[in-house]
């Protein structure tokens, strides 16, 4: 098994050539994966002071007759992110290994392939220790209403739901000059679809209405929605 280190924009001192020598032990990995054909390890740098918690990463990319295996990490420096990144990918060498196993008719749920079967579980490595994934790169989503937020999303502070009996245009618009809005959403007694009545320039009124007998037709042939500016 051939073990090539490289650097990208920064140089591989030759002590950090040799370490990964050892501690990439290639007898060690072919016991996980006999068909491991070469290991590439690319070490870079960052330079921007405000990342100097992970200013070094090391990206390790495994080779074999069968998938790709990548698993990278960043550190404070090199040796550190080398130990992360060797974790992850015993972990994920492991999970390989024991689904391999597992298809072999054993019936039996390795602890690797927990995280794959329950949600939220953490991925353990070889001595039964969590895996360290970088969170940082991970976008938080919360949950509003039906809604799910990635990150900083759209804000929704406010969701109800109404009673929509069906009602004429002209009590949509008393109605919506009751409540004070600009627009008001009904269900047209005429043609039963959902709409909306709003305010344009002056005294001037508009409406839409929404056919959703029309909505599969429309997805296929690429049409927009209804989603425009109601001042149009």
């Amino acid at each position: 098994m051939d073990i090539v280190v490289k650097g990208r924009k920064t140089e591989v001192p030759e002590r950090f050539r040799k370490h990964v020598a050892e501690k990439l032990n290639p007898e060690r990995i072919q016991k996980l994966d006999a068909k491991v054909i070469s290991l590439d390890v690319e070490v870079s740098k960052e330079h921007n002071p405000r990342q100097a918690d992970r200013s070094d990463r090391v990206e390790i990319t495994l080779r074999s007759r069968g998938p790709v295996i990548r698993a990278e990490a960043a550190a404070t420096d090199p040796y550190a992110a080398l130990d992360l990144a060797q974790e992850k990918l015993e972990a994920r060498l492991r999970k390989q290994h024991d689904k391999r196993f597992t298809r072999r008719g054993t019936g039996r749920l390795s602890a690797a392939e927990v995280a794959d079967v329950v949600p939220g579980v953490a991925t353990l490595n070889g001595n039964g220790q969590p895996v360290r994934e970088e969170m940082e790169d991970a976008v938080p989503t919360t949950r509003i209403g039906s809604l799910e937020v990635q990150g900083e999303g759209p804000l929704i502070v406010r969701e109800k739901t109404h009673s929509a009996a069906p009602m004429s245009l002209d009590q949509a618009l008393y109605e919506m000059e009751l409540v004070g809005h600009d627009f008001y959403l009904f269900v047209d007694s005429d043609t039963k679809m959902p709409s909306v009545v709003y305010r344009r320039h002056g005294y001037d009124y508009g409406v839409i209405h929404l056919n959703a007998d029309q909505a599969s037709s429309q997805d296929e042939s690429g049409a927009g929605g209804a989603g425009g500016a109601l001042g149009g």
